[in-house]
C-alpha cells in the first residue's frame, strides 16, 4: 500500500474518531441538560403548588379576630413577587437572574414560617380544621420543595463536571454548553423567623 494511500487512511480514521468523539460528548450534554430541565420543573411544580395553597391559607387566616395584618400582607405581596417571576430555559443559564428568582421564592418561604409562628398564638386557629389541613400541605409542599430542589443540585452538578471536564470542556464550548446555576441558601437562612407579639403597641 501506498504511503499517501496509508496518510488519507490514518488522517479519516483521526477524523471519524473526533467526529465519533463530538457526537458522543453531544449526545451526553443533551441527556445532562434535559435531566437538569426536568428536575427544575418539578421544583417550578411544587413552588406552584405552594402558591396556589397560600390564597386558601390567607382566606381562613384572615378570619381570626384580631389577626396581624401586617404579616398577612407580607405573605400576600411575598407571593405576588414569586408568581409574577418567569422562569424560562435561558434563566437556568443566566445565574444573575436566577439568583433574583431565588430570593422571591426565599422571601416567600420566611414570610410563610412568620405567619406559621404568628398563628400559634391564636388557639381558635389551631383548632380550625381547615388551617390544619393547610398547614399541613403546606409543610408537606416545603418538604417536596426542598427535596426537589436537592434533585436539581445534584443533576445539575453532574451536568457542570461533564462539561467541565477535558476533552469535553472543548466540544461544551463548541455546541454552546454552558454551566447551570446551582441553589445557594440566602443569608440567615439558618436562624429561625423574628415575630413580635406586642401587637397593640
Amino acid at each position: 500500500m501506498k504511503k499517501s494511500t496509508i496518510a488519507i487512511l490514518l488522517i479519516l480514521l483521526i477524523f471519524g474518531m473526533i467526529g465519533c468523539s463530538g457526537c458522543n460528548s453531544y449526545n451526553k450534554f443533551v441527556e445532562a441538560s434535559q435531566t437538569v430541565d426536568a428536575k427544575w420543573a418539578e421544583v417550578q411544580s411544587n413552588y406552584q403548588r405552594r402558591a396556589d395553597l397560600i390564597p386558601n391559607l390567607v382566606k381562613t387566616v384572615e378570619g381570626a379576630a384580631n389577626f396581624e395584618k401586617s404579616t398577612l400582607k407580607e405573605v400576600i405581596e411575598a407571593r405576588s413577587k414569586a408568581t409574577s417571576m418567569q422562569v424560562t430555559p435561558e434563566v437556568l443559564n443566566n445565574p444573575e437572574m436566577f439568583r433574583k428568582f431565588e430570593q422571591a421564592q426565599a422571601q416567600l418561604s420566611s414570610a410563610l414560617s412568620r405567619l406559621m409562628v404568628v398563628v400559634e398564638q391564636y388557639p381558635q386557629l389551631k383548632a380550625n380544621e381547615n388551617f390544619l389541613q393547610l398547614q399541613a400541605q403546606l409543610e408537606g409542599t416545603e418538604n417536596r420543595i426542598k427535596f426537589s430542589r436537592d434533585e436539581y443540585s445534584k443533576a445539575v452538578k453532574e451536568y457542570n463536571v461533564m462539561v467541565k471536564r477535558f476533552p469535553a470542556v472543548i466540544w461544551a464550548n463548541i455546541f454552546g454548553y454552558r454551566e447551570k446555576p446551582y441553589f445557594q441558601a440566602q443569608a440567615g437562612a439558618e436562624n429561625a423567623p423574628s415575630v413580635d407579639f406586642n401587637f397593640g403597641k
